[in-house]
C-alpha cells in the first residue's frame, strides 16, 4: 500500500510563520481541534503542510506551553527530583 503524500509541494509558505498564521492556527484548533493534521492546513486555509503545523502547535502557540524563567518551588522541585532520580 502506498501512502500520499503529506502535502502538495507546490504552494505552500516555506518561510518563517507570520503572527497572523499563528492566529489561525489557534482559532482552528480552538474552534476544531485538530483531529487530522494532514487535512487541518487546507481547512483552516493555510499555505503550510500539516507536519509544519503541528510542529508550530506543539512548539509555540499551544496556550498550555508555559515560556519564561523557572519559579523558585519549580527549581527546588527540579533539584529534589535530580537528586532522588539523577539523569533518567
Amino acid at each position: 500500500m502506498v501512502r500520499a503524500p503529506s502535502c502538495e509541494k507546490e504552494g505552500l509558505n516555506r518561510s518563517q510563520w507570520m503572527p497572523e498564521e499563528d492566529k489561525i492556527l489557534m482559532d482552528y484548533i480552538k474552534k476544531h481541534g485538530h483531529g487530522n493534521w494532514r487535512a487541518l492546513p487546507k481547512q483552516a486555509g493555510l499555505l503550510r503542510c500539516g507536519k509544519s503545523c503541528r510542529l508550530r502547535w506543539v512548539n509555540y502557540p499551544r496556550p498550555v506551553i508555559k515560556r519564561g524563567n523557572f519559579t523558585k518551588e519549580e527549581e527546588d522541585t527540579i533539584i529534589q527530583l535530580h537528586q532522588s532520580l539523577g539523569n533518567r
